[in-house]
């Protein structure tokens, strides 16, 4: 039964508990009549007179009853029948509402436990506003197929507000960690130009600017990030070649890969998507800094762009740098997430190149893919819809 009922809907489930209690109850009264058929005849003849008694007897018999029997039973009958008529309505509303009151209790119980798990439902929901996230209603047993689902669909919800809570603490500890050191830098050095202790030259200034401006990068990633988790990154789709926009971002970003040491191998072959193109840019020039960072001691970063699968437009960056951990996935990536732990702003990236990567593939129905490279190395796959678009 508690296997079936998680099948059953709950609109089938009462229809079905209607007709079984309906079809129960008939039965039940008929039943009752039929048991109280014989006591109903013998008060009906208790009242008769004896001649006439005799009479009806004969009659059910076969028998020819005597002339005055049959006059009694006559005289007799109307008022006899009257009050059998009225005990026998009395009797089977009597029945009727006993087995009425049966059925509901019946009715009751399967209610209750039809409803029980909506209860716990709503004293975890209560919890649950409370700010409670660890609660969990649980496996619900006999609960019909939408009660059953509502509580697995209601865990997984307190699942991802858990996590969700646990994801904004430590964002939130992260954004002070990184906001702390550039901003004691710059009050610092103020401070000290403040005081007469330190001279107001341009090397100093422009020391400061690089604190200002790695502040302003910050932010901007956290705008990006804002906005996506807003759904408010990709607001504009149109069509374009990726091996466009990658060419435009790999022949910018010259001066950027030869001061690290890199030269760059492409195959880019056009595919057509809709997308936002100043935000692919951005994605893949993420992607380019990430490896001028981590990567550069390989000398060598391929790009390529093709399709995969046929369905899928693939932006693909191979280098060969110290590579990736084992346990890496794109699930990992969050707010300032880097690969390797001892990795810090010293390296010159606040953590958030692949969180931004990452909501700017989300905002285009694509995914971001981590793998080793054959031979050592890293790849990091940006894989989008051909057809993306609204």
């Amino acid at each position: 039964m508690k296997l079936t009922l998680q099948r059953v809907p709950l609109g089938v489930l009462t229809a079905l508990t209607m007709a079984v209690l309906l079809v129960v109850s008939v039965i039940l009264v008929f039943l009752g009549v039929v048991a109280l058929e014989s006591t109903l005849e013998r008060r009906t003849l208790d009242r008769l007179p004896s001649d006439a008694s005799a009479a009806y007897l004969d009659f059910n018999a076969g028998r020819m009853p005597t002339q005055d029997g049959v006059r009694a039973l006559l005289n007799s009958l109307p008022t006899v029948e009257r009050q059998s008529e009225t005990e026998g309505q009395l009797t089977i509303l009597a029945l009727a509402m006993i087995v009425a009151l049966v059925g509901s209790l019946f009715g009751y119980w399967l209610a209750r436990k039809i409803s029980r798990p909506l209860e716990v439902l709503a004293a975890a929901t209560e919890n649950l506003r409370a700010g409670d996230f660890s609660v969990r209603v649980g496996p619900v047993g006999n609960a019909a197929k939408e009660v059953a689902l509502l509580v697995r669909r209601f865990d997984a919800l307190a699942s991802e507000l858990e996590s969700m809570e646990s994801r904004l603490r430590f964002n939130t500890m992260a954004v002070a960690h990184e906001l702390r050191t550039p901003l004691t830098v710059l009050r610092g050095n103020l401070q000290g130009m403040a005081d007469g202790v330190f001279p107001i030259d341009r090397t100093r200034i422009v020391q400061l600017l690089l604190q200002v401006e790695g502040l302003s990068a910050l932010v901007e990633d956290l705008r990006t990030l804002s906005l996506a988790a807003g759904q408010k990154l990709v607001t504009q789709r149109l069509p374009l070649d990726l091996s466009v926009e990658v060419g435009q971002v790999l022949e910018a970003s010259g001066h950027l890969l030869e001061k690290a040491g890199m030269t760059v191998e492409t195959a880019l072959q056009p595919v057509r998507i809709v997308g936002d193109a100043p935000r692919l840019r951005q994605a893949v020039l993420a992607l380019v800094e990430n490896a001028t960072r981590y990567a550069a001691a390989g000398g060598v970063l391929r790009c390529e762009v093709g399709l995969q699968g046929g369905q899928e437009a693939c932006i693909r960056l191979l280098d060969r740098g110290p590579g990736l951990p084992e346990d890496v996935s794109s699930e990992s990536v969050d707010l300032f997430w880097r690969a390797d732990t001892s990795r810090s702003r010293a390296t010159g990236g606040s953590g958030l190149g692949l969180s931004v990567v990452k909501a700017i593939a989300a905002a285009h129905d694509g995914r971001l893919e981590f793998a080793k490279r054959p031979g050592g190395g890293a790849i990091v796959s940006i894989i989008l819809p051909v057809e993306a678009g609204p």
